[in-house]
């Protein structure tokens, strides 16, 4: 039986979303359990055999400083369900609220593997390929040095071998080309770090890669900083829900566009539902001691019950055993790139 804990309080619509998709997940996972974290009294109207109650009397709010969320609200929905994490009562997390303080609470309770600075958030974005492109981080960190970037490889590797069952998925560093002379001199010396670790065997490096190259599929997984990869992010969601609008609009503006509608309708739902953000919900925390699932705040029932979903598949397929090992393996490689970092700081 699979245990998650769900922040029932957070995000932007709370117990109406979360409830739903907690509801509907059991329903379609006959060996999965959810510790519900609370408000009892507005948790009450989900009555499962494998659901229970875990009360939490203050909720952290998506506008709320991380300093607040940390250290003042001890009794939040999202800081009792990453505890439950470390107490052994559940193998994953699930959160929709506030990035920042679910990040601050999940370091400051599960702490980082041995060789991680700092976790990284990643997830998948649809591309041509009918397959999905794994990118990190998408925003828990905005600065990064080199050093910071090879981890991300290591663990993005480990996310994809563990949920693909692949022993070498490709990465790729996105920069502004395929030239190994371009690049902000971080990228250039991310570049040397990665290409190191792929002669050592540690990675697969695929080399440079363009914005472009995310949607196509050419490696399996995007390494970059936090603010480029939120960017990249927001802006293929925004995109996705402008086609998707697009062609709904389209479709009801004469007969001879319904009728197109009709014959074409098995391929634009295919596509439709491709493209649909909701569908790649749930951004995995990597890099701690303990496994966290993030949900976009503005998720619907759908995209919610996306993100129990990829929690449910990453403990399902031992994730975190296996960040831990390919970390363990990589981290003479982990600490020296650390060693050469604190040297050459002024």
């Amino acid at each position: 039986m699979i245990t998650l804990a769900v922040d029932c309080m957070g995000g932007d619509h709370g117990p109406r979303v979360t409830l739903a998709a907690c509801r509907k997940f059991l329903d379609s996972h006959a060996d999965a359990r959810l510790l519900l974290v609370g408000k009892p009294e507005e948790l009450g109207s989900l009555v499962h055999e494998r659901a229970s109650v875990v009360p939490a009397t203050e909720v952290v709010g998506m506008d709320d400083p991380v300093e607040v969320a940390l250290r003042k609200k001890r009794d939040s929905s999202m800081r009792v369900a990453v505890q439950q994490v470390k107490d052994g009562a559940a193998v994953a997390a699930v959160s929709a609220g506030n990035t920042g303080a679910l990040m601050a609470i999940s370091r400051y309770l599960l702490k980082t593997l041995e060789g991680i600075d700092r976790p990284a958030i990643a997830t998948q974005l649809p591309n041509a390929r009918g397959e999905a492109t794994t990118v990190l981080d998408l925003g828990a960190n905005v600065d990064c040095s080199a050093e910071h970037l090879l981890q991300f490889a290591v663990l993005g590797s480990a996310l994809v071998s563990a949920l693909k069952n692949e022993d070498a998925p490709t990465v790729g560093l996105l920069n502004i080309g395929e030239e190994l002379i371009k690049g902000s001199e971080v990228i250039k010396r991310a570049g040397e770090l990665l290409r190191a670790a792929g002669k050592a065997g540690h990675l697969n490096f695929y080399g440079n890669v363009e914005g472009n190259d995310i949607f196509k599929g050419t490696a399996e997984i995007v390494v970059c900083d936090g603010f480029v990869g939120n960017v990249a992010l927001k802006s293929s969601e925004g995109v996705a829900s402008m086609i998707t609008g697009s062609l709904r609009q389209e479709f009801k503006r004469s007969i001879f566009t319904k009728i197109a509608a009709i014959v074409a309708y098995p391929v634009l739902s295919a596509l439709m539902r491709r493209m649909d953000h909701r569908r790649y919900n749930g951004a995995a925390l990597l890099g701690l001691k303990g496994l966290v699932f993030k949900s976009h705040g503005s998720a619907d029932a759908m995209a919610f019950e996306h993100a129990l979903n990829r929690a449910y598949d990453a403990a399902r397929n031992n994730l975190l055993d296996r960040v831990r090992t390919r970390i363990a393996a990589a981290l003479p490689l982990l600490m020296a790139a650390q060693a050469e970092q604190g040297t050459s700081a002024p």
